[in-house]
């Protein structure tokens, strides 16, 4: 069986998209493009495809993983043309590349997001990141299935800066937007951007007056140096090396 693994996006409007759709997007576009797809063994047998570490909600990515099993071997450049074109524009598949040995969720342990932030000054980001950041523990509470819970947001950020762009993506130009650039560690519960934002509002009171949108620029292993490393670069490195 060979094992393919993928970086998609989820952009515009089709951030919206949840997990649970866009798996049932994804099945159909393997049906369309006559991916061959491996299957479990049993009664209910199910396509082998594991995910990693989806986005919430609502949330734009372009930094999303997923890996598939294969019945016959195919090219996946070929594989990654053919998918995207039986997606909806909005979850494009920017890359497929051949698996190498080790888990995919193995070489993920950190996440890089942007947060723009319209109407909000520069400086009342600053300071209230600031003051977060100066925080030995920022308590949050968010409704899990478990019911409403409590736990710290400040434990998983390893960097939370602010900056400000003049022309932004999302079209919010002339009204102040500060940007965040946040890199949150894996942690369990799991730290999310919107609970970031619950722990701004606790420690300095930002309250935005818009949404902010939020978009997911990287996963993968945070080095000491702070860097992101892509968790497909063994897979590259793998397929150079072997020629594949």
């Amino acid at each position: 069986m060979q094992r393919i693994r993928l970086r998609y996006a989820k952009r515009g409007p089709l951030r919206f998209t949840s997990h649970r759709d866009f798996a049932r997007a994804f099945e159909r576009a393997l049906r369309r493009a006559a991916v061959p797809i491996a299957y479990s063994q049993g009664f209910t047998p199910h396509p082998k495809i594991s995910y990693a570490s989806a986005a919430p909600t609502g949330v734009g990515s372009e930094a999303e993983y997923l890996e598939i099993g294969l019945q016959a071997p195919v090219d996946p450049e070929q594989l990654r043309v053919a998918l995207d074109a039986a997606l909806s524009p909005g979850l494009d598949i920017l890359e497929a590349v051949i698996a190498a040995e080790g888990s995919l969720a193995d070489r993920i342990d950190a996440s890089q997001w942007r947060i723009e932030l319209p109407e909000v000054e520069t400086k009342t980001a600053q300071d209230a990141v600031a003051a977060f950041l100066g925080s030995s523990e920022v308590l949050v509470e968010r409704m899990t299935k478990q019911g409403r819970r409590s736990f710290d947001a400040r434990v998983a950020v390893a960097r939370c800066t602010v900056t400000e762009e003049a022309d932004l993506p999302s079209g919010a130009m002339g009204v102040p937007c500060a940007i965040i650039d946040l890199v949150v560690r894996q942690v369990t519960p799991a730290v999310r951007p919107d609970d970031v934002l619950s722990g701004l509002r606790v420690v300095a009171g930002l309250e935005p007056p818009v949404p902010p949108r939020v978009t997911r620029l990287a996963q993968g292993t945070l080095t000491a140096q702070g860097v992101i490393v892509d968790p497909l670069d063994v897979d590259r490195e793998a397929a150079g090396i072997g020629g594949r």
